[in-house]
């Protein structure tokens, strides 16, 4: 650990505070930056890259529809789709460029050293100082969110017929989602603060425990209380499909709570459905945009896929993936979070008498997203190979063929492309190519 020389002097009007100098700058923290350097100008080339090759790849193949889709796909629908990548990928662009920009301003800049160092003038340092600096920069990262968040969606959304949205409506649910992650946030930042003070060493092992216990449980909580903060469901009144479905789900061994319809048409044109919940809050959800896209026996295919990633018990095993990544996580922010080099080599000068939990939780929070850039591709092609097997179960209890027409509609009425760069698809696609997709359906 470096050794840290401080010069004490009254900053605030409750508290000194010990402004720290490190002196010489360590081996260890001058490593650690050249590090972090390194690997944020190789993530940061490596997207750009990535999102440039999808770019030229889809507008390449702009001028033909490919042929297993030529029957039922036209050209119009077909251009349209690419033009839709392109303008997300250069809109990716930015937001990746943006978003390493704040990084390095959070870190090596000197950005959350200041919020800091500005909140101990006047706040004396402690447990309440460190739960709002976590509350401070949630607001300013959310506020700085704001501009590309807009954009996407009365701009991007809009030029493709995709955003039904209004700006007051997208305003409220700004404000209630603010609402929602303080009512958990605060308690759940708190509660961690206090571990990471109060039990000993091996506080982020407890801490990797509330963490777990709280996530399975917003599997709960979010179908039942939160999603209908922000949308209506409604019970589906179809009598035949409800019975339809109904009917596959015993013959799959499913019981859900119940079959629902969400109002997803008053933001957006797109299309979905998807089984939610956990225990007696399961249920299925249709998005009223795909009971308009979709006939009775393609909706049934569609469910069947979805039920076939809970027979495959595809949502246990990612519990159980993420419960052990996150737990290697939080032992490395254990680690972390003992070393003066960790901070001093992010730009921050740790307080010298008093705690920095918070500023361990937010360096580690700002830095993950960088080392999970490496692993992004394992877990997209877990999930891929998820995907087919759930189009296989369904193929077992709904005609394959029906399956098959439902997804070319979906791709098409969601403007997804039929193309894309097989390299990007490697590292961000959570679901196979459309091509691959029904190559296996229809043999």
């Amino acid at each position: 650990m470096p050794t840290i020389l401080t010069d004490c002097s009254h900053m605030g009007r409750h508290t000194p505070r010990c402004a720290s100098r490190l002196i010489p700058m360590t081996e260890a923290a001058d490593s650690f930056s050249l590090g972090f350097i390194a690997l944020l100008l190789v993530v940061f080339l490596m997207k750009i890259w990535l999102t440039h090759r999808q770019i030229r790849h889809v507008m390449r193949h702009r001028g033909q529809v490919p042929k297993a889709f030529s029957d039922v796909i036209d050209l119009a629908a077909h251009q349209k789709a690419a033009d839709y990548t392109a303008a997300k990928g250069r809109l990716e662009t930015v937001e990746v460029a943006w978003q390493m920009a704040l990084l390095l301003g959070w870190t090596l800049l000197g950005g959350l050293n200041v919020l800091n160092h500005w909140l101990l003038t006047w706040m004396p340092v402690g447990f309440g100082q460190q739960l709002v600096l976590l509350l401070a920069f949630g607001l300013v990262s959310a506020l700085l969110d704001v501009p590309l968040s807009a954009y996407r969606t009365f701009v991007l959304e809009q030029k493709f017929g995709f955003n039904r949205n209004t700006f007051p409506q997208w305003l409220a649910d700004g404000f209630k989602g603010a609402m929602v992650a303080m009512a958990l946030g605060i308690p759940m930042a708190a509660l961690f603060l206090w571990l990471m003070e109060s039990a000993g060493t091996l506080w982020w092992l407890w801490s990797w425990g509330v963490y777990m216990g709280f996530s399975v449980l917003m599997m709960w909580v979010v179908p039942t209380f939160i999603a209908p903060l922000f949308n209506s469901f409604q019970p589906l009144e179809d009598a035949s499909l409800r019975e339809r479905v109904n009917a596959l789900m015993q013959r799959c061994g499913f019981q859900p709570s119940g079959f629902f319809v969400v109002d997803g048409s008053r933001r957006s044109a797109h299309a979905n459905a998807y089984f939610t919940g956990w225990g007696k809050a399961k249920r299925v959800v249709f998005y009223d945009t795909l009971l308009s896209q979709l006939s009775p026996s393609e909706l049934e295919a569609v469910l069947a896929h979805e039920l076939g990633h809970f027979h495959h018990k595809h949502l246990s095993k990612r519990v159980s993936t993420m419960a052990v990544i996150t737990l290697v996580a939080f032992a490395l922010l254990g680690w972390l979070s003992s070393q003066a080099w960790f901070y001093v080599g992010l730009g921050v000068e740790p307080n010298t008498f008093g705690p920095n939990h918070a500023v361990a939780l937010l360096l580690f929070m700002l830095t993950a997203p960088l080392p999970g850039f490496v692993i992004g591709p394992m877990m997209a092609a877990v999930s891929r190979r998820d995907e087919f097997q759930a189009d296989h179960f369904a193929s077992l209890h709904a005609p394959a063929a029906h399956l098959a027409i439902a997804l070319t509609k979906l791709y098409q009425g969601n403007a997804s492309t039929l193309t894309p760069d097989p390299l990007y698809v490697a590292f961000y696609h959570s679901h196979p190519p459309a091509s691959q997709r029904l190559a296996r359906l229809n043999p």
